[in-house]
């Protein structure tokens, strides 16, 4: 019984891996004797490959020669081959040259490609190039995954700790195991029309719940974003929508006859002279609200159209004080004195004959 609750114990305690745990080392000491066979893997790499392979290739040779891998590199036919030696030890290091080559051939660095000799590090090559057929959204969405001047890019790296490469028709992604199945998961929603800024955001999410201790137990649902697809269907949906009624097993009734219908109202036991009489009664009516109808749509036409009211003039109010008429007398005669364009006429200075006269006038009047 005791056995069985420390059991219990363990079981729980081996759900979480202690920090700083690492996995022992494969020596020599572990398989003596060697490989029984010779195992080798080849891959081809581009034509703008070849300078650079040339160049970094001693490098390679060097790295895979501490695992007792050898390497050969053919310009010729434009291929890596690694293959296993008698003296390798490790049956999982002519893998580990298999992904090399296959990163190199990818454009992948050889500072960071040599990282898959660890153990802790694996890799990861996406095939894109079939995922959309139009050639012009593959480049856009392809562009959308490395972001401005590689920022979103970036960010995907430092969230999974991985090195991910953008190249071509394909994605490498080159780091921990746990990393490389979120780049995935990020790359294939990116190329599937999921912006990227969405996924970044769900892991800087986890990455801060996963500090929490109290946390890595728990369902994180409740603490991660839902996002909503907002491009709709377009499709112009009926203005009429039929519903459809609920299934039923027995058909529907059948519809009364003239008959049924007329042995229900009691016509049917009626006189034939008694049902034409009601009929043409029927018809006479119907005639009438017909006629009506008519005669009201005719004298519509007759009708007089509703005027509009006149608008009363409200007599002027008097204007205030009194008219000074002579000074009107005065604007009429310096009006007609005028011409249309010419300069106003000046009256010529009083003679002595012409006031003679006047003087002569208003003695008269005294």
């Amino acid at each position: 019984m005791r056995f069985l609750v420390c059991l219990a114990v363990d079981e729980s305690e081996l759900l979480t891996v202690p920090d700083g745990w690492k996995e022992p080392a494969f020596t020599r000491e572990d398989n003596p004797r060697g490989l029984l066979e010779e195992s080798s893997f080849a891959t081809l790499f581009p034509k703008y490959r070849e300078a650079y392979l040339k160049e970094c290739w001693p490098l390679v040779d060097k790295a895979l020669g501490d695992l007792h891998i050898k390497a050969s590199l053919d310009l010729i036919e434009g291929s890596v081959t690694v293959s296993t030696t008698k003296k390798t030890f490790d049956p999982y290091a002519i893998v580990k040259a298999r992904d090399l080559i296959k990163l190199l051939a990818r454009s992948v660095p050889f500072e960071q490609a040599v990282r898959i000799l660890q153990d802790d590090v694996a890799c990861d090559i996406i095939k894109i190039g079939t995922m959309v057929r139009n050639r012009e959204r593959f480049v856009k969405r392809r562009q959308r995954l490395i972001g401005p001047k590689g920022s979103t890019l970036k960010a995907l790296e430092l969230l999974t700790n991985c090195y991910v490469m953008v190249q071509g028709n394909t994605v490498s992604a080159l780091g921990p195991f746990n990393g490389l199945k979120e780049v995935r998961k990020v790359v294939m929603d990116t190329m599937k029309n999921i912006h990227p800024i969405y996924n970044i955001k769900t892991l800087m999410i986890k990455q801060e719940l996963s500090k929490d201790p109290d946390l890595r137990t728990q369902n994180w649902e409740r603490f991660l974003p839902k996002f909503r697809h907002k491009n709709l269907s377009k499709r112009k949906e009926p203005k009429k929508k039929s519903v459809k009624k609920e299934y039923t097993p027995f058909p529907p009734p059948q519809p009364e006859s003239k008959v049924d219908q007329e042995l229900a109202s009691g016509e049917f036991f009626l006189r034939e002279s008694v049902k034409r009489r009601k009929k043409m009664g029927e018809i006479k009516v119907k005639q009438a609200e017909a006629l009506t109808k008519k005669q009201e749509e005719r004298n519509k036409a007759f009708i007089p159209p509703k005027e509009k009211p006149l608008m009363t003039k409200t007599a002027k109010a008097p204007t205030e004080g009194k008219l000074d008429i002579a000074a009107i007398k005065e604007k009429v005669k310096k009006a007609k004195t005028k011409k249309l364009g010419a300069p106003p006429v000046i009256p010529p200075p009083p003679t002595s004959s012409t006031t003679d006269k006047k003087k002569r006038k208003t003695k008269d009047k005294g």
